[in-house]
């Protein structure tokens, strides 16, 4: 009997180790620096493949505000392409984008400004990162 409880336990052991862990990301870029966005999307890239590679998975959220949210902007981002291209490949990949920072960069142009379609608005990228903390998010700064 006490055989055929360790058997029952080891097997249950190696059924929860091949379903795996899921880990939740958020990276935070409030700088208007190609080299800060493209850090942030590599840093998302390479956990994808870590996690997928230990048979886990990982929910990765990118929050933007301030001068980071032009890394959103239809047209004017260093990375849109980039965001597009990996959007279509990662599934656990979101974009957030901050809605104060939105609505003081259109009051200062003078126009609606828009973002690219992964875009997802936050009322505010501050708040928005503090809930995915207190969510259990890990946090990155790239």
């Amino acid at each position: 009997m006490k055989m055929l409880i360790t058997a029952i336990t080891l097997a249950l052991a190696s059924q929860a180790q091949a379903e795996g862990q899921t880990h939740h990301v958020a990276i935070h870029v409030d700088q208007n620096d190609p080299q800060v966005m493209n850090m942030a999307l590599n840093n998302a890239q390479n956990m994808d493949s870590f996690y997928a590679d230990q048979g886990d998975s990982v929910v990765i959220e990118v929050v933007t505000y301030g001068p980071g949210l032009m890394m959103l902007v239809k047209g004017q981002s260093p990375v849109e392409q980039r965001i597009s291209a990996m959007s279509l490949e990662m599934e656990n990949l979101s974009f957030s984008a901050c809605q104060n920072t939105l609505n003081g960069m259109q009051k200062s142009a003078g126009h609606d400004i828009p973002l690219v379609s992964e875009a997802a608005m936050t009322p505010s990228g501050v708040v928005r990162l503090v809930a995915l903390q207190e969510q259990g998010y890990a946090y990155i700064r790239p």
